[in-house]
């Protein structure tokens, strides 16, 4: 990025030499997206550069959904989807979409036949998230996509796999899907650079327009930097995903066995489903979130109350009403990074259950 930053800080849109170096470094950054995805030199789709998966989930969405207005006005999604998705439900319902939220299991995991059975004959598209933000559950996003068009083969079939790529394997020829979000920052890269990849053939409205970069979906002078870095954090962590996946599933286990069992009355969501390794959801009953996290705060132990990016929000979320949590529990994500380390796991429990008995007196 510095490199970037002070050397290669041209427009890659510009025909001289930093342009050029410019647009080379964006290019060697598709083709790791691309490779990560396995999707090789990009034989079944291309790349978008976005801002973030916010804005991927908004153009997979939205862009889509507009495209295709001709075709119906209604929308599918599953009801535990992160808010970029349920966001730009809401603006297409303000438009005159009509959409419909498609219960969860209380494993935390939908069914592809009610997805399926959601689809009518103005849907025109269906989104289904590939893991959960919040629980880490993984969804059956390949059998939705089958099911979904056994149904209609025509609908647009979205997938928010920003908690998923670079954790677990991710190949969008086997998910099915027309779209595919992603975000830097879920792995180690910067904030503010997301990627979408959007199969070819598959038709998509720009948000806006401009200059007509990225074929004019997504205008906008490139974040070379951030774009970049992404290229560079993807390949890092595709290059040792199944040595990390081990590694961090043997961490989360090493928590939870250190929390659970130890008086609280504490259980895991999402324990009976498909997981990403590297999210562990913890419900405390009788204990509110809030305080527990500025007690482990005051002790350089770092967690959240459900999703980063709805943790503000007052009440339960929305994934743990649709899982059944009740009101009365506190729920807790933790989330093991690359450079978490078998004592971070060990002294971050144990501040845990000491701050949790201190609360629960």
């Amino acid at each position: 990025m510095l490199t970037c930053l002070r050397e290669d800080f041209g427009n890659p849109s510009s025909a001289h030499r930093m342009g050029i170096e410019a647009s080379r470094r964006i290019k060697s950054a598709r083709e790791a997206v691309l490779s990560a995805l396995g999707d090789d030199r990009g034989a079944f789709g291309q790349v978008l550069w976005t801002s973030g998966g916010t804005e991927a989930d908004a153009l997979g969405v939205m862009g889509a959904a507009r495209a295709r207005k001709g075709h119906g006005r209604h929308v599918v999604a599953t009801a535990i989807e992160h808010p970029a998705v349920l966001g730009s439900l809401d603006l297409l319902a303000a438009e005159g979409f009509e959409t419909t939220l498609v219960p969860v299991e209380p494993s935390g995991v939908v069914s592809p036949e009610k997805m399926a059975g959601a689809v009518r004959r103005d849907t025109v598209v269906v989104a289904c998230m590939l893991v959960n933000n919040e629980i880490g559950t993984i969804q059956p996003v390949a059998e939705v996509a089958r099911a979904v068009r056994g149904e209609r083969r025509d609908v647009h079939i979205h997938c928010d796999a920003v908690q998923a790529v670079g954790k677990i394997p991710v190949d969008v020829r086997g998910l099915g899907v027309d779209t595919l979000a992603l975000s830097a920052h879920k792995l180690h890269g910067p904030k503010g650079v997301g990627a979408l990849w959007l199969r070819k053939g598959a038709r998509l409205s720009p948000l806006w327009s401009g200059g007509g970069q990225e074929q004019g979906l997504r205008s906008g002078t490139e974040n070379v930097p951030g774009i970049f870095a992404l290229g560079v954090a993807i390949g890092l962590a595709v290059g040792s995903l199944a040595e990390e996946m081990a590694r961090v599933a043997e961490l989360r286990a090493r928590f939870a066995n250190r929390v659970l069992g130890q008086g609280l009355g504490a259980w895991e969501n999402g324990s009976d489903a498909p997981r990403v390794p590297h999210v562990l959801s913890l419900s405390f009953p009788g204990l509110t979130a809030e305080p527990l996290l500025h007690a482990l705060e005051g002790r350089g132990v770092f967690l959240s109350a459900g999703s980063a990016c709805s943790s503000k929000e007052r009440g339960q979320s929305h994934v743990l009403r649709a899982i059944g949590v009740p009101d009365g529990a506190g729920t807790l994500r933790v989330s093991l990074a690359r450079d978490v380390t078998a004592d971070d796991v060990d002294t971050a429990a144990e501040v845990l259950v000491e701050e949790a008995r201190t609360l629960a007196r």
